[in-house]
């Protein structure tokens, strides 16, 4: 029996070292997965579904706000929720593309009630991520599955934020940004486009296309005869910049492809989509789905499946996860 001991004590320790030699490098790599919290906090999704429809339920804009609350975060540091820190002067929030983002009093409510039912375990990453999807399907858009398992940054800085799309880059430029994230162009129509079926905009963003489309004075030439009157009566010359104007003039509050339809007619609201419209490759993404005539018997891919697709993409943009990172107590600051 003696002679068994250290034989023994050796196995033990090995099979220790193996264990947490494994357990240490999946934690330091990380990957997202669906159902991350289903034994740490089983109920995430759920309290997560039930603060975003109140929010929705409340005031239907809530649910765009969310969506581009998801992407402003993601196309920065990755999904990391630094968007969401309050860094006074020099935070990512303080940059020029992330003007009028908002949605972070409903991601605040969301962490407040996480941390009540199982403290510092869901990310506010993954409340964003959650509540974006959530925001999409009561919209009567696609319910779809969210891998999780991301950490919150540490870092939220103006600068970092310099380089975000804006509504008034070429769709040269729009390519180049999404490329350099990893995301193709069909995930550019679908996200930049595509996510613009629900929302509004303000008179602030359209001052170029109306009155100095590429620093040459005039009206986008791209914008349909009939439809320009319209927008200059919203939006007019030294008028008031934060009036809201719906970025889908026919369906503001429903998830659906009409917004790929008022693209490739001239109807498109804000000059980043008029310029999907101009380019063969970008083109070619929407007339897929679109095909000739809204309403013909076309078969082609599924707008709704491509654009759940193209969000879980975006979402896996340089995410912390593992060992990296944090689990922030509340969104707003680093712990």
């Amino acid at each position: 029996m003696m002679k068994n001991k250290p034989i023994a004590l050796v196995l033990l320790v090995l099979l220790i070292f193996i264990h947490n030699t494994s357990g240490s490098s999946q934690d330091d790599q990380g990957q997202l997965q669906v159902g991350f919290y289903a034994k740490t906090c089983p109920d995430a999704e759920a309290i997560i579904h039930e603060v975003v429809r109140r929010a929705v339920v409340a005031d239907p804009r809530n649910a765009a706000i969310l969506l581009r609350l998801h992407f402003h975060d993601c196309f920065v540091e990755g999904c990391d929720g630094s968007i969401l820190i309050n860094n006074d002067l020099d935070g990512e929030l303080k940059a020029a593309g992330n003007a009028g983002v908002t949605g972070f009093d409903i991601i605040e409510d969301a962490k407040a009630r996480l941390e009540s039912a199982c403290p510092a375990v869901v990310s506010c990453a993954d409340i964003v991520a959650l509540a974006a999807r959530d925001a999409v399907s009561l919209s009567n858009g696609p319910f779809y599955q969210v891998p999780t398992g991301r950490r919150d940054g540490r870092i939220s800085k103006m600068s970092l934020a310099a380089d975000l799309p804006d509504v008034d880059d070429s769709i040269e430029v729009q390519k180049s940004k999404f490329k350099q994230k990893g995301l193709s162009h069909k995930d550019l129509v679908l996200l930049s486009g595509g996510a613009h079926t629900i929302g509004v905009t303000a008179c602030f963003f359209m001052q170029n296309r109306l009155y100095n489309f590429a620093s040459r004075g005039g009206s986008d030439p791209a914008i349909h005869p009939l439809f320009l009157p319209e927008l200059k009566a919203k939006c007019p010359l030294n008028g008031d910049v934060n009036v809201r104007i719906a970025l889908d003039r026919t369906s503001q509050f429903i998830f659906d492809d009409q917004i790929l339809y008022n693209i490739r007619s001239g109807f498109a609201v804000i000059a980043s989509d008029a310029r999907l419209n101009d380019d063969h490759d970008t083109r070619q993404v929407l007339n897929s789905y679109i095909g000739g005539s809204k309403g013909s018997n076309k078969t082609g891919p599924s707008f709704k499946e491509d654009f759940t697709a193209a969000m879980v993409n975006m979402g896996k943009i340089d995410v912390k996860t593992g060992s990296k990172g944090e689990i922030r107590r509340v969104c707003s600051a680093v712990n």
